[in-house]
């Protein structure tokens, strides 16, 4: 059985005058998104909510047994939901969302996402970032211009090179992995991770009871007067999580970014 506890929370934050995030907690299924619709395009909102109304559609429609195969063909319906309702409803314009989606089922995590939504995982006082940003800045990291630490706070950090609703095929990147006892998940928008540094988020995850982390995580950005919309899903995994017969070729299908804390 299924053993965990998440908290979220989601907020405009210190400046927008709207939310355009939209996040999907189904804790007792093991299954949680964060979606983050696109302030540069038209109608961001619905984007957002529009993945997260397809993914608890699927949700249900497979009595809450959904697999990773299923979520996956769940965010590819969104995007043609998304790239069809700004056809018919915005007269050809185009409107868009990021995604981060984890199951965790049967012993292993399964982690989908398209943009710079993250997911990062707290795990024996290491903070391990799963997804890698579809950005251009990233690209400038692979290609050796910049460092990681240069990019968080480049002026091109706010330019995506993926996301659901721009283009009628839609490329998601996946990794999957063992969990372990007391593994700590945490899903964000980039409201989240652009505002608070790694040693930060260190701090925040890998101590305390995660509604005490959660509370404290919002305090500290709505303090910062955020310039973005905030949401966060904070996943604590237990014992009944912990699967030790590891299954061949389902540990970490991509290389981990490990990142380097004082």
């Amino acid at each position: 059985m299924m053993q965990a506890e998440s908290i979220a929370f989601s907020h405009r934050g210190g400046v927008r005058d709207h939310n355009e995030d939209a996040f999907v907690e189904l804790t007792d299924s093991g299954l949680w998104v964060v979606a983050d619709g696109m302030g540069g395009y038209r109608a961001g909102d619905v984007a957002s909510q529009l993945i997260c109304d397809t993914v608890t559609s699927a949700y249900r429609r497979h009595d809450g047994m959904l697999g990773k195969v299923e979520l996956e063909q769940a965010i590819q319906q969104a995007n043609r939901r998304i790239r069809r309702y700004g056809q018919q409803e915005l007269a050809g314009q185009t409107l868009g969302s990021t995604v981060v989606a984890l199951l965790v089922k049967d012993g292993y995590y399964h982690l989908f996402w398209a943009g710079d939504s993250r997911c990062y995982l707290a795990r024996r006082g290491e903070l391990i970032r799963l997804s890698r940003d579809h950005s251009q800045v990233a690209e400038m990291v692979d290609q050796g211009i910049i460092d990681e630490h240069e990019a968080e706070r480049h002026p091109l950090a706010h330019v995506i090179t993926r996301a659901l609703g721009v283009e009628d095929e839609l490329a998601l990147d996946y990794r999957s992995g063992t969990v372990q006892p007391d593994d700590c998940f945490m899903l964000c928008s980039d409201g989240v991770s652009k505002e608070l540094e790694d040693a930060e988020l260190q701090g925040f995850l890998c101590g305390g009871p995660i509604d005490e982390v959660s509370m404290a995580m919002m305090h500290s950005l709505l303090v910062r007067q955020c310039n973005d919309n905030i949401t966060c899903i904070i996943v604590k995994l237990s014992d009944g999580c912990y699967s030790p017969e590891p299954v061949t070729g389902a540990e970490d299908q991509t290389i981990p970014m490990k990142l380097r804390l004082p």
